[in-house]
């Protein structure tokens, strides 16, 4: 299996056939699972839908919440853990938060098939409608705190730092502060971005091919850094609006290359419900 975060389907499929220990995880809806999945992949959609919040409440509850989850779908160290959605554009990143919460919680093993379900079936592999049954396991987890998460505190501290870059990977209707989220324009209480922050639509990061959206290479994804004055040794703050499009924009930044990387996980879903946190609203500044 290749040394890098993502497998192929065809990959992935020869991993399957060959017997290596893995447990296939599909981060999409139940509904969409039960249509058709990868033979074998079990259904694990808390991993998409659960919010984080970062006080050292929130955090713990999160780690007790996926050591549970992961250990029930029969993670124990020896397998690699394989994540999908069903595209690479259409999940919100689904896939890589999953590889992201892995990461946060030390796990050792982990792989996101790259294009996702529609990739697979581009390729001429089969699905099941039969539900997995997995074998529970304990969970190694082996959290180092803040390797790759930072709270609000941390966050709010980096705003008049020059040398931490801010970025935020919301779409543009979040950013310019039409809405307040993916959820529906006043899903929050308020609209706008982080003060100072630096803006790449977390689209930007992948590119149209013919087995579906990928991610562009390191070398484009470095130009697409450097057009927003990003440099490649540049410490990097990421927030989305709950850490799932800034999850896949983690994968391809350190894919890239990019080594000083963490993310405000609560996002903008904890910063916009503090009243007493700084925002920046409209199109007075646009980053770059």
């Amino acid at each position: 299996m290749n040394p890098g975060i993502l497998i192929s389907p065809v990959e992935l499929g020869e991993a399957i056939e060959t017997g290596e220990a893995l447990v296939i995880i599909d981060t999409r809806d139940e509904g969409a699972y039960a249509s058709g999945h990868i033979p074998g992949a079990v259904n694990l959609r808390d991993i998409f839908t659960y919010l984080a919040t970062s006080t050292p409440e929130g955090v713990e509850a999160m780690h007790e919440k996926f050591v549970s989850e992961f250990g029930r779908i029969g993670l124990s160290g020896k397998q690699t853990a394989v994540l999908y959605e069903d595209t690479m554009n259409s999940g919100f990143g689904q896939s890589c938060r999953g590889y992201f919460l892995l990461t946060h919680l030390g796990y050792p093993k982990i792989k996101v098939l790259h294009g996702g379900l529609g990739a697979w079936v581009k390729a001429g592999l089969s699905l099941s409608t039969e539900a997995a049954t997995p074998t529970p396991a304990t969970f190694p987890s082996n959290i180092t705190p803040d390797a790759v998460i930072i709270d609000k505190d941390a966050m709010l501290a980096a705003l008049d730092d020059p040398g931490i870059v801010k970025l935020d990977v919301r779409d543009i209707d979040e950013w310019i502060g039409e809405s307040s989220s993916p959820y529906g324009k006043d899903f929050c209480p308020r609209k706008g971005r982080l003060p100072n922050a630096k803006w790449i639509e977390w689209y930007r990061m992948m590119k149209p091919t013919a087995a579906g959206p990928m991610f562009k290479s390191p070398d484009e994804v470095r130009a697409e850094c450097r057009s927003v004055g990003i440099a490649p040794d540049a410490k990097i703050y990421l927030y989305c609006f709950k850490g799932a499009r800034a999850s896949n924009t983690y994968l391809a930044l350190k894919e890239a290359g990019y080594h000083d990387v963490k993310m405000y996980f609560g996002s903008w879903n904890e910063w916009s419900r503090d009243p007493s946190l700084p925002i920046e609203e409209g199109m007075t500044r646009m980053a770059a």
